[in-house]
């Protein structure tokens, strides 16, 4: 139930603080005097919009703070709207989102506006109800995460499908370019090899004469830095024979003359394996030409970059594979989930067809106990091809207020007085499902009157013996009924600007606020003996 409620700087509210008690609570007043003004700021705790109009003083916040007790829990909600229109959304005093917000208090409380009459056509309230009625609720969350998984999946698949069109078109150069290179056979340090090697083949009777000369002058038959270097050492031996300090300078020119023939070897070695092969030359040049020819082509200085270029074109067109097997993974298990949607929606529309029989019954007892003797009602659940967020199934309420009459969709054929009694026992049947603690009535009994009135008045009664009913009424068959009556009024603030204002009423003054609905502007006698008597009979 709606324990308190505190509101500031709303509208005609100044300031506003009133506890309520629970049962049903009846609320009253003259036509202007604010009494729908009250709802419109217990709806700002839904989480909708608000515009700058609400704000009494545009230099004050606006705040609604409404506190709730459920199952001998409190909840505390409280919405704060700042002169710049930034709304901030607390749950016992914990700032959430406007989205955590509604969700929270729309299973706390429900409120029937003046307008709420034309939801009978909404197909998201009829689901609304069907659901409530045969308690869905786990069944529609499998069955939106099945739904969210397969539109998650189809837009997966759907960009993955792009890449692949993108990267196909693109493939057919990438192939040719990739094929090309692969058949370069390219290998790192391959070109550097074959250009050393050309320049040796081309020069290579100068380098073996250089070879031949280089070796003859360190240990050949005319000249011989070997001989020199042996008869160089005999003087030295002869030497450290008498001067034996200088005896290292002879191990000293027999290293030199060691090394000096091994070069010369080397050289020798060097000049025999030169080739001057013609044919080998040309093998080069062609394979140098046809390197030359693929880095001009793309563009490239070297074999290591066109190498990179390869692996980096061969992983282009490995990616293209890799994003098919992707796709063909996600539409399995696009499939599987698809089958999950499709058996809990089946689940659902059996339930939802029961519920409507079932909700039916309810219903036509209801209406008919609100003096439509003759009227049928008709609660339809149609499967539709294709599945939205709650489901494939298109729910009706056919109505005829005469038997022979063609049964048609309620809204076009019901009268205001008709979709009013309809919509109470709707409402009923839900608060009675929903067990929800505070359900807010804004003349749901408008268009009625007489004893139809007295008959909806012992209905929300009924109602309130298992929740918190909050009706604002005109109608005093009605009013008479609730355990509570509270009067909404204008009076004069400290600035001089109009305020609402509550008062709840006992005794005398509620019996003259009777009378006043009963007679209207001037309160008669008789309608006084008349009020004293619906509040005796309501006691």
């Amino acid at each position: 139930m709606l324990e308190r409620l505190t509101i500031q700087n709303y509208a005609l509210i100044e300031s506003l603080d009133i506890e309520f008690p629970d049962g049903l609570v009846i609320i009253t007043g003259e036509t202007g005097a604010g009494k729908s003004v009250l709802l419109g700021a217990v709806s700002l705790l839904s989480g909708g919009k608000a515009d700058s109009s609400i704000l009494r003083d545009e230099g004050k916040n606006c705040v609604v703070e409404a506190i709730f007790s459920q199952d001998g829990k409190q909840t505390i909600l409280r919405r704060v709207i700042s002169p710049s229109m930034r709304s901030r959304f607390f749950i016992d005093d914990e700032p959430v989102s406007a989205a955590r917000m509604a969700e929270v208090s729309s299973a706390l409380m429900d409120i029937h506006s003046q307008h709420s009459n034309l939801l009978l056509s909404s197909r998201r309230f009829q689901l609304e109800m069907i659901d409530g009625f045969s308690k869905n609720g786990k069944i529609l969350e499998s069955y939106s995460a099945e739904y969210n998984a397969v539109k998650d999946l189809e837009e997966r698949i759907q960009a993955l499908e792009q890449k692949i069109q993108k990267a196909q078109a693109e493939s057919a150069s990438r192939s040719e370019d990739l094929k090309r290179l692969e058949e370069a056979c390219l290998t790192e340090g391959e070109l550097e090899a074959l250009e050393q090697e050309q320049r040796q083949l081309e020069n290579a009777e100068s380098l073996r004469e250089s070879a031949f000369g280089a070796a003859s002058l360190l240990d050949g038959e005319d000249t011989s830095v070997v001989r020199n270097l042996k008869e160089a050492i005999k003087n030295v031996e002869k030497l450290s024979s008498v001067v034996p300090r200088i005896e290292s300078l002879s191990a000293r020119l027999e290293s030199c003359r060691v090394e000096c023939k091994d070069i010369a070897s080397d050289l020798q070695q060097f000049a025999q394996e030169i080739s001057a092969s013609p044919r080998r030359l040309e093998q080069i040049q062609e394979r140098l030409s046809a390197l030359y020819s693929v880095m001009r082509r793309f563009s490239r200085n070297d074999i290591s970059s066109l190498i990179a270029l390869r692996d980096e074109l061969k992983a282009s067109v490995t990616g293209v594979e890799d994003l098919v097997w992707e796709k063909g993974k996600l539409e399995k298990e696009l499939a599987s989930h698809r089958g999950k949607r499709a058996e809990i929606a089946s689940t659902l529309t059996s339930k939802r067809v029961a519920a409507a029989a079932r909700i039916q019954e309810r219903l036509q007892e209801s209406i008919r106990n609100l003096e439509m003797p003759s009227a049928c009602i008709c609660v339809e659940v149609d499967s539709v091809n294709g599945f939205g967020p709650d489901g494939s199934d298109n729910p009706r309420i056919l109505f005829s207020a005469n038997p022979k009459e063609k049964m048609v969709e309620l809204d076009k054929v019901a009268s205001g007085g008709e979709l009013s009694r309809i919509m109470l026992c709707i409402k009923s049947l839900m608060a009675s499902c929903l067990k929800m603690p505070a359900m807010f009535f804004d003349e749901i009994d408008t268009g009625v009157s007489g004893s139809v009135a007295d008959k909806m008045g012992h209905q929300i009664v009924d109602m309130g013996q298992n929740m918190q009913v909050i009706a604002i009424t005109h109608l005093p068959q009605v009013a008479s009924k609730g355990v509570a009556h509270i009067l909404v009024y204008k009076d004069m603030s400290s600035d001089g600007r109009n305020t609402m204002r509550l008062k709840f009423l006992q005794g005398k003054g509620r019996v003259m606020e009777i009378a006043r609905l009963l007679s209207g502007e001037k309160t008669t006698a008789q309608a006084v003996a008349n009020a004293e008597v619906l509040l005796g009979e309501n006691r």
